[in-house]
């Protein structure tokens, strides 16, 4: 473990343009050996905004004055059918933390609605849960689970969970274990950055990792790379993270860990995810929304405004047009339809693929 662990550490050493090239084709060359020529496409489903916890850096922080809604089961089935009828066959369904609103019976429904329409992988972001809590949602059909560590600098983990459950940072990081326990075939894990240091980060998430794969063998893990974005509440990063140090750790991370998956969201640039399509990743959203009902407008009627955490109606009648809409969690920029991404990686020489798997398949 620890020559692992130190061979990635000595990747992530500064590097000149040149050692930068000779690290993305070897990244590319162990990509395309353990995965093909291929990129797995998935659309994150909005279920709620609504949120118990104050975090600095989210859109959806219990005290940013925003428009909030929670999607009915009916209404998630209607967002999934149009992700359906798009191509997808991979949806992660995505949530604030909020027990009232989004319940584990409410997320079970949730499952078993995208299940019975005929969507073979269901994947769930949302707040951490204990192991019993989500067997149901497993025996459901729940393929796998994500969860964000945010940052692994304690100190400043605090500082950014104010209040709420998230807070326990211990809590959240044993999530991944819960979640194994409870069965789950696929776990996610990642880091925001713009909290800490990008390097102690990506360190740290390294450690993580190589406990969970020693621990956990027999799940599939991804890791996922977000950059902070704008969003509510209009928090500044307090780090940076250019392009260039986000190749050389993607390609760092292949290099020491050849057979983990690694996410990359709409967060990014169309001409930054093209390029790092061809380095190291596995697996893209695309045509993304990050808000409640942002692919049908489902749940307008319902809308409400939060101030520091007080409810309030807001009839739709009564709103503008540019309104309507709940609030975002955060701005994507990479903002092109799915069918224009799909014929992008074709272009590239990758094969789009909307389902690897299916649960008939399960011994």
């Amino acid at each position: 473990m620890k020559s692992r662990l130190s061979q990635f550490e000595n990747l992530l050493l500064p590097c000149s343009r040149d050692q930068l090239e000779i690290m993305a084709a070897e990244s590319r060359r162990i990509t395309l050996r353990h995965f093909g020529p291929t990129i797995r496409l998935f659309a994150p489903l909005y279920l709620s905004n609504e949120c118990v916890n104050i975090c600095k850096y989210c859109g959806f922080s219990r005290e940013n004055p925003i428009l909030r809604v929670t999607l009915t089961p009916l209404q998630v089935e209607q967002e999934a059918l149009h992700l359906l009828h798009k191509g997808f066959r991979n949806i992660l369904l995505v949530s604030g933390e909020h027990p009232k609103f989004v319940s584990g019976d409410y997320l079970l429904e949730c499952v078993q609605r995208l299940r019975k329409i005929g969507c073979p992988s269901v994947h769930l972001e949302v707040g951490p849960m204990e192991t019993n809590d989500y067997r149901p949602l497993v025996d459901a059909g729940t393929e796998g689970l994500v969860v964000y560590q945010e940052t692994y600098d304690r100190d400043i983990y605090a500082q950014m969970h104010v209040a709420g459950p998230k807070k326990d940072y211990d809590w959240r990081l044993a999530c991944p274990d819960r979640a194994y326990a409870a069965g789950f075939r696929r776990i996610g894990i990642g880091t925001l950055f713009g909290l800490a240091d990008w390097k102690a980060e990506a360190m740290a998430m390294a450690e993580h990792l190589e406990g969970l794969l020693r621990r956990c063998w027999k799940a599939f893990f991804t890791l996922s790379l977000p950059r902070l974005r704008p969003a509510a509440g209009e928090f500044e990063p307090l780090t940076h993270m250019s392009d260039t140090q986000l190749t050389q750790l993607i390609c760092a991370l292949r290099i020491t860990f050849p057979q983990v998956g690694i996410v990359l969201s709409t967060r990014e640039s169309s001409a930054l995810r093209d390029g790092l399509a061809r380095v190291g990743v596995t697996m893209m959203s695309a045509g993304s929304h990050t808000e409640p009902g942002g692919y049908t407008g489902a749940g307008k009627e319902e809308l409400h405004l939060t101030t520091r955490g007080k409810r309030e109606n807001v009839p739709a009648a009564h709103m503008r047009s540019e309104e309507i809409r709940a609030t975002e969690q955060f701005a994507i920029a990479d903002n092109r339809p799915i069918e224009v991404v799909v014929h992008r990686l074709r272009e590239l020489g990758y094969e789009p693929v909307w389902k690897d798997w299916d649960l008939a398949l399960t011994p």
